[in-house]
């Protein structure tokens, strides 16, 4: 049981868990960050995971000179999606599963976790709004099938062969996995080889490239792991760069990549 836990209460992500001393401080570029802290099903393990990355990911955007403001999709006090047309980037963190009818699932879906409906529709507003305004987008895991979404694309609803995609039953959710990176890509410019070893733990992947998008990773089994636009710098990774157990060379260059596009700007 972690420290001030309450038995027979469930678990509960703060802000304060996740963000470094000193907070989103800095101005430019400033990135709208969305991720979901709290959503169904969580349990204190999978918490623990959503503080420990949530917490990297923040902590390197202030390291690499950038400012941020945390948009808990969990919250119901959000305001309006567009507002994050006004940053310079927009940055979405995993978490649970997009509901199947907003890819044209019906019914139930295998293994269904964490999904809430309400901060889907928030986040793929959020995603258009920001590419309309010609703002980078980057995602990951939960993140990238939300940008895949947004652009009309599709999602498998639970992978039947998961082996190299997340750990068996008893055994740690996530685990390294390598990916083929696909040449031309900004993604292959970004990360910087072909076949890097990443970070997985994932159910679902994206099946079909929403409209304008194209694949810019895939696993050895042919899962598809990365998107990208051609023209608009936007990009989902199905990995986790921001998980602390993996490359920080790796996490870096990605990072680095989404900041140095995401300005400085003129205001």
């Amino acid at each position: 049981m972690t420290a001030g836990a309450v038995p027979g209460c469930r678990p509960f992500v703060h802000r304060h868990e996740v963000e470094p001393d000193g907070g989103g401080a800095g101005e430019n570029p400033r990135i709208a960050v969305l991720v979901s802290l709290n959503f169904p099903d969580l349990t204190e393990p999978v918490a623990d995971l959503v503080r420990r990355f949530t917490r990297t990911a923040l902590t390197t955007l202030r390291d690499l000179g950038a400012g941020y403001e945390l948009l808990d999709t969990s919250d119901g006090a959000l305001g309006d999606p567009a507002a994050v047309a006004g940053f310079d980037g927009l940055f979405l963190l995993g978490g649970g599963d997009v509901d199947g009818e907003l890819y044209g699932v019906s019914g139930d879906v295998p293994n269904s976790y964490g999904v809430d409906r309400r901060a889907d529709e928030y986040s793929i507003a959020a995603i258009r709004a920001a590419v309309a305004a010609d703002r980078p987008v980057l995602g990951v895991c939960r993140g990238s099938q939300l940008i895949n979404v947004a652009f009309g694309g599709t999602l498998v609803p639970d992978l039947e062969d998961y082996r190299l995609h997340h750990g068996g039953p008893g055994q740690p959710l996530f685990l390294d996995e390598k990916v083929t990176i696909a040449d031309g890509t900004r993604l292959a410019a970004l990360v910087g080889e072909r076949r890097p070893t990443v970070r997985s733990g994932h159910h679902q992947a994206v099946e079909e490239p929403g409209a304008e998008l194209v694949v810019a990773a895939t696993a050895d089994d042919g899962v598809i792991e990365a998107i990208e636009h051609p023209e608009k710098w936007v990009i989902g990774v199905q990995w986790h760069p921001e998980d602390p157990d993996g490359s920080d060379e790796h996490r870096m260059r990605l990072f680095r990549g989404f900041t140095a596009a995401c300005g400085p700007r003129d205001r």
